[in-house]
């Protein structure tokens, strides 16, 4: 009988610091929003792919779909996730400038022609002036306009900007009253179908300008590293999963495809028109180019120029910006960091 409630009392004991164990395992949660370039991120969390290096480095990790992309960015800086999937312009002017320390852990894919202009009534990027253009105000949708302007030999003065949340945007441009959009994937493949529908200007025209991200709490990051490995683990064996023409990387792409709003043939267009850096060796190499550098130069000058970086805004390089080839901005108020270190660990096969 003793011997009994000696083992009764020691399963107790057990149990309790299991349930302890569990509770004492560090949680994360991120958000992301639809784009050909971030459905990676809800396959891998529904394959099974995330919890797996979760497991691996003893935390818990879960992801939290956003429709209103802005909204996702507006959430996690203000501190409801710890990371969140956002564009290199968007993660300058939203966070980092609104003080918020973040790491662009992984730099996924540069749009290649998944973000363009659209128009019903006019013939070119020059035929614009004048006219009313709808978009996601103060995102790469605004940089994209101004870069494709600048082409024209025009700026944003000659033309006006209507503010509109990318969940309205295809449905408004069904409507008489708007007659041309900036938007992206699979947005813009929706506009693109409607009648008198002309593709202006895309991304592609400025590769390497627009990345796409995923970008982490800096505070969070280096407390908890584990939370770095298993998310950059977890990204590049979902690319892996989806690459080819195997019945499963069919499947992948299908399944992220459906959750998109479109087929497998419909996502895989959307993936043509984004250059992913597929391998961790590939991703390794753009990030430590000195062209990064560079390029967020010209972001943060056209962010400044236009008001994105606050009203208050001495100058462009008010915010420090890292970069694994050398900082750019005020290095006193260092805000965002591209990261080599984790996409290095998986390039050398460390994670």
């Amino acid at each position: 009988m003793l011997n009994a409630c000696r083992k009764g009392i020691l399963l107790i004991a057990l149990a309790l610091f299991s349930v302890g164990a569990d509770a004492a395992k560090p949680a994360f949660k991120l958000c992301w929003s639809i784009y050909a370039g971030w459905m990676p991120w809800d396959y891998a969390q529904q394959s099974g792919i995330i919890k797996k290096w979760a497991d691996k480095y003893n935390i818990d990790i879960q992801f939290v779909q956003v429709n209103d992309y802005i909204e996702s960015v507006n959430q996690y800086t203000a501190g409801g996730f710890d990371g969140c999937t956002m564009t290199n312009m968007d993660a300058l002017t939203l966070p980092a400038a609104g003080g918020v320390d973040s790491t662009a852990l992984i730099i996924g894919d540069y749009s290649n022609g998944n973000d363009g202009i659209v128009s019903k009534t006019v013939p070119s990027v020059a035929a614009l002036k004048g006219q009313n253009i709808n978009l996601v105000e103060l995102s790469v949708s605004h940089y994209l306009l101004a870069r494709a302007l600048e082409t024209a030999g025009l700026s944003e003065r000659d033309v006006k900007v209507v503010n509109t949340a990318d969940a309205d945007l295809v449905a408004a441009f069904g409507t008489p009253d708007v007659k041309s959009i900036v938007t992206w994937n699979p947005l813009l493949a929706q506009a693109q179908k409607q009648t008198g529908a002309k593709t202006l200007f895309t991304s592609a025209q400025i590769p390497g300008e627009i990345l796409d991200l995923l970008v982490v709490n800096t505070a969070t990051l280096k407390q908890h590293p584990e939370l770095g490995k298993a998310l950059t683990g977890a990204w590049f064996e979902t690319l892996k999963t989806m690459q080819g023409d195997s019945e499963a990387a069919k499947a992948a792409r299908k399944q992220m495809g459906e959750a998109a709003g479109t087929d497998l043939a419909g996502f895989d267009a959307q993936l043509a028109a984004t250059h992913l850096f597929a391998t961790p060796q590939a991703a390794l190499d753009f990030t430590v180019n000195p062209q990064l550098k560079t390029t967020m130069q010209k972001v943060a000058e056209f962010s400044f120029a236009h008001g994105l970086l606050g009203d208050a805004a001495p100058s462009a390089d008010v915010v420090g910006i890292a970069t694994p080839a050398g900082n750019w901005g005020d290095a006193g108020n260092l805000k965002l960091r591209f990261s080599d270190e984790f996409v290095r660990l998986a390039a050398e096969n460390k994670l």
